[in-house]
């Protein structure tokens, strides 16, 4: 009965989420507890891989952060490659209305945030925190509405968190690279030619892939260049399809068996790793500081009113036609969870302060922004599917 149970557990689409909820709320309760030495003596242990003269020394906080996470932006590659040439992103059509929500989403929330930091130049490096939608808390929100969303507003929000992982990817690429070794983004470059020799021969096995993937990782990590970008372009060298066996895709194989491991296994650890706030000798100076303030209001109003105001646009200007089974106030209830940043922004926040600051922590604000974004979402489309099947129901019993 037990193991039934915990598999239709793993089954629910909001289990990802709920596991990732869990870590959270483990690390911030252990860090505020007496169990918090072990946890910081967790989090700072070293470990180190070394081959002759050749090592790479990080904690365990840094290792899951450039190291397992690399294997998460692995998977969002693959999702990406997938979407774009086979699924919601292959028609262009269907691409408009998500894609300026993602831009609206992410524009809204940086100029939120500035206008809160814009008095001192330093806290303005995390302009990028609220800009992040975490697609396994969202997705997993909305499942918990059950069969009542429409599948075309599950598609939608899917779409606007794609476009947000894109803009992610972009954002570190561009504003959150250190001082770059040109020798080593040269080797790194090296192994480009390599990877599409093999997706161009029809190479389908997955090990030469991850073999190269892994060399190409440690020089990115030795360039400056975040490691984790790393996983982004390896997986678009993973072949779609297998020209010998139509009915074989590698990459859906891959993705497949990675989901499990990403969700329930390295997502969580992120968490956990991340989202140990001690509030010990925490006032309200730092509670309500500029930094954690902005992104909260980035993420709970920033978002929302970036998405609405670009959809709005959009229908205006006849560029896109709102989605079959959809209406406006479906769109602002997924307006509302976009704000749920969690992952991504915890991600951007490590880049961009690293917990160096006295001053503040901009996980409080990630987390705050998150939770109330997640609230704000859950019961608005509680209440608006709720109204929509009542007057299916009329419509029904007028016929």
């Amino acid at each position: 009965m037990a193991i039934r149970r915990l598999k239709a557990f793993f089954d629910l689409e909001a289990s990802g989420g709920i596991v990732l909820a869990l870590a959270a709320i483990a690390a911030m309760i252990i860090a505020n507890t007496s169990l918090n030495t072990w946890y910081e003596s967790f989090i700072h242990a070293p470990i180190a891989i070394q081959i002759g003269g050749f090592a790479i020394a990080k904690d365990a906080h840094h290792w899951i952060n450039d190291g397992l996470m690399a294997v998460f932006f692995f998977l969002v590659g693959l999702e990406l490659k997938r979407e774009v040439l086979v699924g919601e992103l292959s028609n262009l059509k269907q691409i408009v209305l998500p894609a300026g929500a993602a831009l609206g989403g992410m524009i809204a929330p940086a100029i939120v945030y500035v206008a809160f930091n814009y008095h001192e130049p330093e806290f303005l490096k995390g302009w990028a925190i609220p800009t992040a939608t975490d697609i396994a808390f969202a997705l997993g929100i909305l499942s918990l509405l059950g069969n009542r969303v429409p599948n075309s507003l599950k598609v939608f929000l899917v779409s606007i968190a794609i476009f947000d992982d894109i803009g992610a990817i972009l954002i570190i690429a561009l504003f959150y690279t250190s001082d770059l070794s040109l020798s080593s983004l040269a080797f790194a470059g090296l192994c480009l030619p390599f990877l599409y020799l093999l997706n161009r021969r029809n190479v389908t096995s997955i090990t030469p892939y991850i073999l190269i993937g892994v060399i190409m990782w440690i020089f990115v990590l030795k360039s400056g260049i975040h490691a984790t970008l790393a996983g982004v372009v390896l997986a678009l060298f993973i072949p779609m399809f297998d020209r010998t066996d139509p009915e074989h895709s590698p990459l859906e194989e891959l993705e497949h068996d990675l989901q499990n491991t990403v969700s329930y296994g390295i997502l969580p650890l992120f968490a956990f790793t991340n989202a140990g706030i001690s509030l010990e000798g925490a006032g309200f100076a730092e509670l309500f500081h500029s930094v954690p303030l902005g992104i909260a209001a980035g993420l709970f109003i920033g978002k929302q009113i970036g998405v609405m105001i670009m959809c709005w646009v959009i229908f205006k200007l006849n560029i896109s036609t709102m989605p079959k089974g959809m209406n406006f106030k479906q769109i602002y209830g997924a307006a509302l969870l976009c704000g749920v940043g969690f992952t991504m922004s915890l991600f951007i926040g490590g880049l961009a302060f690293g917990g160096d600051t006295p001053l503040f922590d901009e996980r409080l604000g990630i987390i705050m922004g998150s939770i109330v974004s997640a609230i704000a979402g859950y019961f608005m489309l509680k209440v608006v599917l709720k109204d929509d099947v009542s007057v299916k129901s009329v419509d029904l019993t007028r016929h």
